[in-house]
């Protein structure tokens, strides 16, 4: 999937009149591409425009304009780009009471390696990166990749995988989800954009 690149980000100006239409397209691309994990969970799958929406959503709300902020936004925000044959996802520990959230948070510490996805017969384990670990507790927003191999991508691509599940396994928390026929029709597509 393409990268997002210095030219598409526009200047806050030009952004505000067609933030609104951009959004709400967005949004609804990332319905699409949205699931749970059991109670706790929720993720989406990340492409090009969701993420050329995080930037530009930064660039708007902390009102930058200086060219090297904005390609700092740019270099940051692309690693959620998903290169070729590969998934990205974030994903979300969604616990309303603060207290309970936060115990949680220390008794899953490591949750973030402890993700893999399931396809066309094979199970591949979430990368994430290393500067984004905790040192006393789970994070609760966690930033995934999964490098599937060619030829389940290929499948996947192809509409031949049959489910696509995507589950956890750490002693705070056990749970896996098979994705909606809608979400692994999204997927499928994402895979056929060209790096």
């Amino acid at each position: 999937m393409k990268l997002v690149e210095r030219a598409e980000i526009l200047g806050i100006g030009e952004y505000e009149p067609i933030r609104p239409a951009f959004r709400a397209r967005v949004i609804e691309e990332k319905k699409a591409r949205r699931f749970s994990i059991g109670a706790r969970i929720s993720a989406v799958f990340e492409t090009h425009d969701s993420v050329l929406l995080q930037i530009q959503e930064m660039v708007r709300t902390e009102r930058i304009t200086r060219e090297g902020a904005v390609l700092h936004e740019i270099e940051t925000y692309n690693e959620l780009v998903p290169r070729e044959d590969e998934l990205s996802v974030t994903a979300l520990i969604e616990i309303h009471d603060k207290e309970e959230r936060e115990a949680f948070l220390v008794r899953a510490r490591g949750i973030e390696s402890s993700f893999y996805v399931e396809c066309g017969g094979e199970r591949f384990r979430g990368a994430v990166a290393k500067d984004r670990l905790l040192e006393d507790r789970a994070s609760a927003v966690i930033y995934l990749k999964f490098a599937l191999s060619p030829e389940v991508a290929k499948r996947l691509r192809e509409g031949a995988v049959g489910e696509l599940v995507i589950g956890v396994e750490h002693d705070a928390y056990r749970e896996r989800g098979t994705l909606a026929a809608s979400v692994v029709l999204a997927v499928a597509a994402d895979l056929k954009e060209p790096s």
